[in-house]
Formats: structure tokens, sequence, C-alpha cells
């Protein structure tokens, strides 16, 4: 956004930048270091890793390809771990990629892991036999797939189907079945193997697939310290969203199942009340799937797409994702570069007084819930420059970019994962800064910081918030205004 006016130092202003975030998944498109270089100088803020695919020593490749490229560009990137959560998936196919055609037979093998062909396919739960019967459909490659069961054998622990709407399947693929899915394991043992995987190799953040219920965000909070995502994308996290999201770190909103398992004409107004709910609780969210789809394999977007992109904007949401257009796509640095563009222009109508104003649900008993809304509030009033933020745990900053401050919001922290998790709040620009334990000596060098970072000029105005005692997180309580 660009200054309202121009004027003395002090007077109210806007440095240019990009305030949504961009997560993009990193896959075979993606992966060359220069690719990868190209994606962060485009605005790539988060790099997401799909552990549905790839190898643990793949994904651990991927992480220093990400560490390489962001250290080239000079700009913090975090590494969000998918993990693949209680999902009916294909097992491998031939070649990697099968067609199917209108009345053509498949049959599929409950539990098994054997190579598929287009008659034959592994799905990777042994009981799914015993919850579905003839006439049922079973949805394939996000739901343009369809087959209809006409004959189940439990014992042999097989289904025959009939395919309805033909299509391409990859291996791995999602399969969408309402109803049996339900039995799954809430956190499988494979998703917690995946999870010492990540920590191992120095993830970010770890969202959490098909969440139902805020017991299973509780469960993997007692097995890693690691910030949880949750992915809302059945109809029973959509029923307990408020439970689900006040248990978790983030969320997404993850489209795709959501338009299997609801009727698609439900998932906008879904949409727009996961976002208008995570952001009255302070939770950053993510808005994912298909949303730039047509750059998988052409140069531009379709205008639809951007208007959804634009959309996701307007109604909130911290970060818009990219996935198959990075990870598989033949244009992942444009895919990137568009994302950016589209969120600049947007950024430019954003309703920033009436978020300010209703957006946050303040907690009476939480004073850093009040100290970061007065602070978005005296920016504004007194025409402030910024809102320097020094955080240990990145809360501060969380909270701040909750309330949707027309200026930046620069956070400062000891800790290099919190600078790079804060890639993924909106507005949030982060840097490291040293720790203190005395609270007028945080404050000064925070306004020595920003200035040396080049993010503010002498005799600028800003406002720093800061904790009483310093040094120990979750203590914000103060708000100061300086001149740098």
């Amino acid at each position: 956004m660009t200054a309202r006016r121009a004027g003395p130092p002090g007077a109210y202003s806007a440095l240019p930048m990009r305030r949504t975030k961009i997560v993009a998944t990193i896959g075979p498109a993606s992966r060359d270091p220069e690719v990868l270089l190209r994606m962060v100088q485009a605005g790539m803020d988060v790099a997401r890793l799909n552990f549905s695919h790839g190898s643990a020593e793949e994904h651990a490749e991927n992480v220093q390809l990400v560490r390489d490229a962001a250290g080239r560009a000079g700009r913090p990137v975090a590494i969000l771990q998918d993990l693949p959560g209680p999902k009916l998936r294909l097992g491998p196919l031939e070649n990697d990629r099968i067609e199917l055609a209108v009345g053509d037979r498949v049959t599929f093998t409950c539990g098994g892991d054997e190579i598929g062909t287009q008659h034959a396919m592994a799905i990777n739960w042994a009981r799914l036999a015993d919850g579905v019967g003839p006439g049922e459909i079973i949805y394939l490659a996000d739901g343009s797939v369809r087959l209809r069961a006409d004959a189940v054998r439990s014992a042999q622990c097989e289904i025959d189907c009939e395919v309805e709407v033909g299509g391409i399947v990859l291996s791995r693929q999602g399969v969408n079945i309402p109803g049996p899915v339900d039995e799954l394991p809430a956190v499988p043992e494979e998703d917690l193997a995946h999870l010492r995987v990540g920590e191992k190799i120095g993830v970010d953040l770890v969202a959490l697939s098909f969440v139902r219920r805020a017991a299973e965000v509780e469960f993997l909070r007692q097995e890693t310290r690691l910030p949880l995502v949750a992915k809302i994308e059945k109809p029973q996290g959509v029923e307990n969203a408020r439970e689900i999201i006040y248990a978790a770190d983030c969320v997404m909103v993850a489209r795709g199942d959501l338009g299997i398992e609801l009727p698609i004409e439900e998932v906008p107004l879904v949409q727009k009340s996961l976002l208008a709910l995570a952001g009255s609780m302070a939770r950053p969210s993510i808005t994912a799937t298909q949303m730039l789809d047509s750059m998988v394999t052409s140069p531009r977007p379709t205008r639809a797409e951007v208007a959804d992109v634009a959309n996701a904007i307007l109604d909130g949401t911290d970060a818009v994702m990219l996935s198959q257009e990075t990870a598989i796509g033949a244009h992942p640095v444009e895919a990137v570069a568009m994302m950016a563009a589209v969120a600049r222009e947007t950024e430019k109508a954003a309703p920033y007084e009436r978020w300010t104003a209703e957006r946050v649900r303040r907690d009476q008993r939480d004073p850093a819930y009040t100290v970061a809304h007065q602070a978005v509030e005296a920016s504004r009033e007194l025409r402030l420059d910024a809102i320097v933020v020094p955080t240990l745990s990145g809360r501060s900053a969380r909270l701040v970019s909750a309330n949707r401050p027309e200026v930046p919001i620069l956070a400062l922290s000891p800790g290099r994962e919190t600078v790079r998790r804060c890639g993924l709040m909106w507005g949030v620009r982060a840097a490291s800064m040293r720790r203190h334990e005395v609270t007028e000596e945080l404050i000064a060098d925070a306004a020595r910081r920003v200035v040396e970072l080049g993010w503010c000029q002498p005799g600028q105005r800003v406002g720093i918030t800061a904790g009483l005692p310093s040094g120990r997180p979750g203590t914000t309580s103060l708000f100061q205004v300086q001149t740098v």
C-alpha cells in the first residue's frame, strides 16, 4: 500500500509491501535451486512440503534447498510440513499415472500396496470393504473421476466398480467415499512417523489433515512443540470449527475435499464463515486449493481465479496457497508472482478500519489482546509509520496482525524459528535482534534495529510494544510511541 499523503517525518505512511502471505508447494517443478530462488524473490513466504508424496530423504533435501534459496534471496521463508492425515489413498500406479474411461471396470483391493493397473488398484485401508455397499459412489482425483460400486466382497477385501466419469488418476491420490472415513484413526501412526522426520529436518510448522475434532489437535500437541495448522476439509470439521481453531495455532480452509464432502455450492459461504471465525480468535488462516489452477499449464490464470484470490483476501485470509501450480505446474515462478500482484492490488481496497474495529474478539483475561488492538488504533490516530513488535514466540506479532493495521508490522525476535514463522502472519515483516532482559533496553534496541534494517528512516514515528518483565513470552502489556 502506498502512502496516504506526503509529509514531514512522522506523517502517516505505509511502506509499499504486500500484506497477504503466499504459501507455495514444493514439488518436481520447483525443486531446482534457481527456480526456488526466483519463487522466493517473487514472493513465496512459506514453502509447503506435502508428506503424502516423496521420501524422507527428498523432504530433507527440499528443506535444505529452501533454506539455501531464502539465504540467497535475503528473505526468511518458513517451511510447512503437511501430514497426510486419515485419508483414503490409492496405492502406487503403473508409470504413476492411469487414464480411466467411462465404462471401464476397476477392482479396488483394500489394504494392499501392489502396483495398480487400469483394472486393479489398491486403497490403503484394509477395512474399507466393510463400510461400502453396492451403489455407493467413489471419487478419485479431487472428485473429477467418479466410479460406482456394484459388487463388494468383504472376505477378499475387494470392491468392483464401474467408471461413470473418466479422467487421469495419479499414484497416492486421495479417494473420497462418504461415511466410512469417519472410522479411520484420527492421527495415523504414519503421521507420527512423518512428524518425527519433520522435526529432524527442521520444519517450522505442521499441518494436520482432515481434522474433525479439537481432540485430534490436542493429541498432536502432546507429540510436538511445533505450531499446528488445522486443515478443515470434512463436514465434521466445519461443525466443530470453533473448538478446532481455538486448539490450533492456525487454520487452513482446504477447499478440495470440502467441495467433495459438502455440496459444492456451500463451499464459498463455509470459507467466509471459517475465515471470519479464525479472525475473531486471532488465528492466522490459509485459503487453499485450485486458486490459480489453470496456471498448472497456462502462463495466465482465468479471470474467475483472480477474483477467487481477491475475494479470499477481502474476506480476511492471512495467506493464499498454491498447490499443483508450483508442485508440478509449468509456471511455478509466474504463479507466485501473479498471486503477489493480485494481493497487492486487492489490498488497496481492503476494509482496514472495519477490520480493526470489529474483527478480533478481545480476551478480557489477557492484556496482550487489548494492547495489540490499541496499538493499531494508535497507529491510525497518531499517523504512525509502523508498529514495531519485539517478540519471543511471535504471539504479539500475531495479535497485532489480527487487528489489521494499515502500517507495516515490524517483528523482531532472537529466535530464528520465530522470524520464519512470522512469514504466515498477515502484514508482518520479521528479522532477528538480540535478546534483552531489561524492557528499556529492548525498546531502545528495537528502535535502532528497524533503522539499521532500512525498514524505517530516522525521524519517523513508530509505536513499539513490549512486556514487563522483558525476556518472558506472553507478557506484552505496554505500548510506547517513539521517534526513531
